[in-house]
């Protein structure tokens, strides 16, 4: 039975754009500091790992919030969960902006904006559920994720300059009043569902959030998946933290750091647009997670060692295009193989796992740097080889059987 026999409503396309918006500002606030690490050090007269903490407090506080945020999310859905995470960001990233010059009170902010973010980031699959066919999912949660992208690009490549010319006090009160903004966006477009389901009662019904964990952790592709989650994920966040520290001891300046953060984001902009609706289109996920985690070492591989700007750019680009267009199709297909779990519930967990490794890469990664000119090479090189040991994962995964009924894949 096609999705001929089900209504499929235009206005799921605006309550997909009014969720990438939190989604992205939320993104742009957790990223601020990462590209003026040194100059926001010499502002508040902290340590480069304090103003690493405001990045890096996001993933702390993740990991401890994940699992009841994902439960709000499946339980009382879009507009009541995701309104919690859209509210706090819209509070604290006011109020990081009216105490801008206190470091404890923007490290407050950043705690409070981070507790939201899990209530943003978990409901990626839950709103392409609620509000898609199947065939469109992994194009919604591609979109969706690209918000992530889209922010984070954002916060990468605007922050250094907003800094020069409007200050720190007017860069992060710009960033409040978006946050404002982006918050009475969602409230005032979103809907919790359609009228009427977009697909067959049998792919839409969900188990109840702890039977589903149950269900869960006892898949060996979901467990796969998060292990190659736990290494992918955590390199993406390391690197975003440390995109600075990583290059300027081969003489890049804030800009050049902020623009290559930049282009892996828009590398990862591309891989999401171009990607998902592939792996719709042929009804297949395994093959496009194993050919991200593939092209993202090569593309790491010249983050790590280039001298030349132009090579630094394109391997920023490069490694984007593929790590983060694993993001996409690997939340999609971790819902589909823990089929009936909740949606909240896949997306979270695989989240955390990138948190927690995040937490682990970024003071590993800071801990092992070079002590005669900071140079992090060997945790760089460090990463790489987890990633090539993470492809022994991807090759071990299986199409989910939700979506071999779909589109016949054996």
């Amino acid at each position: 039975m096609g999705k001929s026999n089900f209504k499929v409503y235009a206005y799921r396309w605006v309550v997909l754009l009014a969720f990438m918006t939190i989604v992205a500002v939320n993104q742009m606030l957790w990223i601020t500091f990462a590209p003026i690490t040194g100059s926001a050090a010499k502002f508040y007269g902290v340590s480069d790992l304090s103003i690493g903490l405001l990045s890096m407090i996001f993933m702390i506080v993740y990991v401890a919030v994940s699992i009841p945020a994902s439960w709000a999310i499946d339980t009382w859905g879009i507009r009541i969960a995701v309104g919690i995470g859209a509210v706090l960001t819209g509070v604290f990233g006011l109020l990081r902006g009216l105490t801008a010059k206190d470091y404890t009170w923007v490290l407050v902010s950043q705690i409070g904006i981070a507790v939201g973010q899990p209530f943003l980031l978990n409901a990626c699959t839950k709103v392409a559920a609620r509000w898609f066919p199947i065939e469109e999912r992994a194009t919604a949660s591609g979109l969706g994720t690209l918000a992530m992208y889209l922010g984070i690009s954002a916060g990468l490549a605007l922050t250094p300059l907003l800094s020069i010319r409007l200050g720190m006090g007017g860069t992060l009160m710009l960033y409040g009043i978006l946050s404002v903004a982006a918050a009475l966006v969602f409230f005032v477009l979103v809907r919790e569902r359609p009228p009427t389901p977009p697909c067959r009662p049998d792919q839409e019904e969900r188990s109840l959030v702890f039977d589903g964990l149950k269900r869960i952790v006892h898949d060996r592709n979901f467990v796969y998946l998060m292990l190659i989650f736990f290494v992918g994920l955590g390199v993406f966040n390391g690197i975003t933290t440390w995109i600075e520290d990583i290059v300027r001891p081969r003489g890049f300046s804030i800009t050049q750091a902020g623009t290559a953060g930049g282009l892996m984001i828009a590398g990862g902009l591309a891989g999401a647009l171009v990607f998902p609706p592939i792996s719709d289109r042929l009804r297949r996920r395994t093959p496009f997670i194993f050919l991200a985690i593939a092209g993202a070492i090569f593309g790491l591989a010249g983050v790590t060692f280039a001298t030349g700007y132009t090579l630094l750019l394109v391997s920023s680009f490069v490694t984007g295009l593929f790590l983060l267009s694993a993001g996409p199709i690997g939340f999609q297909y971790g819902a589909e193989a823990t089929y009936p779990a909740p949606e909240g519930t896949s997306n979270g967990l695989l989240i955390l796992m990138g948190q927690i490794s995040g937490i682990v890469f970024i003071f590993g990664m800071d801990a092992f740097k070079s002590k005669s000119n900071g140079s992090m090479t060997a945790s760089l090189i460090a990463l790489m080889a987890l990633m090539a040991l993470s492809l022994v994962l991807c090759a071990k995964l299986k199409e989910s059987a939700l979506i071999r009924k779909q589109g016949g894949v054996s």
